[in-house]
């Protein structure tokens, strides 16, 4: 998985940096098909922002952002917001559904009649 960082008019501190490229490809095991991802960190006043870009293929890209005094706390609260949408969006796709009828009577076995009525 490709992780690309941008720091806009900001310095984002080379612990932090380390932590992004770690912890980013670590949201595969929620989605296979997570393909990149982009962090960009932004410093406005005494306010840190970090917005997370997931790229899935075949399907929209997943965006969080996270927000504080520090760039640490803000990328945690961004991270857990990105684990939470993919971990909804998995459990969506799996079907709720119970079998069909005609799957049902094909895997049942056959039953005797009770004739004697």
């Amino acid at each position: 998985m490709r992780v690309q960082i941008v720091a806009r008019q900001c310095e984002v501190p080379p612990v932090v940096r380390d932590r992004t490229q770690e912890q980013i490809p670590r949201l595969a095991r929620f989605d296979q098909r997570l393909s990149s991802g982009e962090v960009i960190f932004e410093e406005q006043r005494h306010l840190k922002k970090v917005e997370g870009v997931l790229s899935v293929d075949g399907q929209e890209p997943v965006v969080a952002r996270g927000e504080g005094t520090e760039f640490r706390p803000a990328l945690d609260q961004m991270l857990e917001r990105l684990q939470r949408i993919l971990r909804r969006r998995r459990d969506q796709s799996v079907s709720h559904k119970g079998p069909k009828p005609a799957e049902l009577v094909e895997a049942s076995p056959e039953l005797p009649l009770d004739e004697a009525d």
